[in-house]
């Protein structure tokens, strides 16, 4: 029960903070946002404020933002409808009503002749049993009423189209961006809360499952020097500057005795340590961690160095998998995702913080990918938009992101199989 939370939280979180993303630069676009969900599936729970629709859905694989002209109106009002309408105190039309208009007694009936609810706002027909042609302006945050409820127009200048290209390319860049910044911030959280490693060689605490606790060494040692059995002195090259000087050489020195040289309280000794190798990836290590210290400052610094490491490891490793390098076995979707929460969620909260962090970054390179049906793929065509000054037939873009979305759901479905069979079966 402890993974099903901490995995619906950590999912919940990411989905929130990147369709936040869009839905701020939506709206100081101007843009009219329809709906803000988590989720996919049935609404759980939904209030309305400011325009918009909040949701959260039953499936936690996801979330969108639902902006104006980005899909097709649900309504098309044609010449020969009747409808009701009401109005507010300045005689504009605040409430169109598709059917049910039995239910508005206050509700002026028309027969539709023309409609325009996209640029000049304005509805002209003949009530009933009379000849005379009347025209109503239309608010612009006027409803639409279909089977009692209630959406909201879209002009063209609050459609996603109306706006300028640097408009829309930040709105769906936003997205992505927000989960850089939540990975910035989680890894400032954990900074403050476990401390920032100093740069020193000095070693913080030993585990049990290493070397170094056997072979003598202690905390607060600080590593002078390193060499292996093959070298019979010290000399310059054996110096060790900083913590990643020393991690460097124990990680491709597994089972490869090495004398550490280290300073004790002003007194120097040397020992003997061998690194263990991982059952990752078959690195040394030799089970230390290095000194932390406590400073604002210092977990800045630290949140922005982890998110700048993290995003650089993970676009290698997807380099990795174009070259071939990895396969689409070392893939993980959210079956996986989901076993690795749980051994994660096992080892303490701090680790967990980290994870979410890492699932953060992961989320914002994907979706940056110009890959139709994802962020980066919209980004792709706004890009050649803005560069040959025209936009591409959006029928055309739609189609390419339909094939894209398909492909991307049988993909996922590859993925969920083989995840299945490495974690259940």
């Amino acid at each position: 029960m402890n993974t099903v939370i901490a995995f619906v939280i950590i999912f919940g979180a990411l989905v929130f903070f990147h369709e936040f993303g869009h839905l701020v630069f939506a709206k100081r676009a101007g843009m009219l946002c329809r709906e803000f969900a988590i989720g996919f599936g049935p609404k759980v729970f939904s209030f309305r404020w400011n325009e918009t629709l909040y949701t959260i859905r039953l499936l936690p694989f996801g979330g969108f933002v639902r902006v104006a002209g980005e899909d097709p109106e649900l309504v098309e009002i044609k010449p020969g409808y009747n409808i009701g309408l009401l109005f507010n105190s300045e005689e504009k039309v605040t409430k169109i009503i598709v059917n049910n208009k039995s239910k508005y007694q206050n509700a002026k009936v028309i027969e539709v002749e023309n409609i325009d609810l996209v640029h000049r706002l304005f509805i002209s027909g003949y009530e009933q049993d009379e000849d005379v042609l009347q025209t109503f302006q239309v608010h612009e945050q006027a409803m639409l009423v279909v089977d009692d409820q209630e959406t909201q127009i879209a002009p063209y200048n609050r459609q996603f189209a109306s706006k300028t290209v640097t408009q829309r390319f930040l709105q769906i860049f936003a997205g992505p961006a927000m989960n850089f910044v939540l990975a910035f911030v989680l890894f400032i959280v954990l900074g403050s809360l476990v401390g920032t490693p100093v740069k020193e060689p000095i070693l913080g605490e030993l585990t049990t499952d290493g070397s170094a606790i056997d072979s003598g060494l202690k905390q607060g040692d600080r590593v002078l020097m390193i060499k292996d059995s093959k070298q019979t002195g010290w000399d310059e090259a054996n110096v060790i500057n900083n913590w990643d000087e020393m991690v460097d050489i124990i990680e491709i020195s597994a089972k490869e005795p090495l004398q550490f040289l280290v300073n004790r309280n002003g007194e120097k000794l040397q020992f003997e340590v061998t690194p263990k190798p991982r059952e990752m990836d078959g690195t040394g290590f030799i089970g230390v961690y290095p000194t932390v210290e406590k400073s604002v400052f210092g977990s800045i610094q630290y949140g922005f160095e982890q998110t700048y490491f993290w995003t650089k490891e993970i676009i290698f490793g997807l380099g990795k998998l174009i070259t071939g390098q990895f396969t689409i076995d070392d893939l993980s979707g959210p079956v996986g995702i989901y076993s690795l929460t749980d051994q994660v969620a096992q080892s303490g909260i701090y680790n967990l913080i980290r994870w979410a962090a890492l699932l953060s970054i992961n989320l914002g390179i994907i979706n940056l990918l110009p890959l139709p049906a994802l962020d980066g793929g919209r980004l792709t065509f706004i890009t050649i938009e803005a560069v040959r000054g025209k936009p591409i037939d959006p029928q055309k873009e739609g189609i390419v992101h339909f094939i894209g979305f398909a492909l991307l759901m049988l993909l996922m479905l590859v993925v969920t199989w083989n995840d299945i069979q490495k974690y259940f079966l």
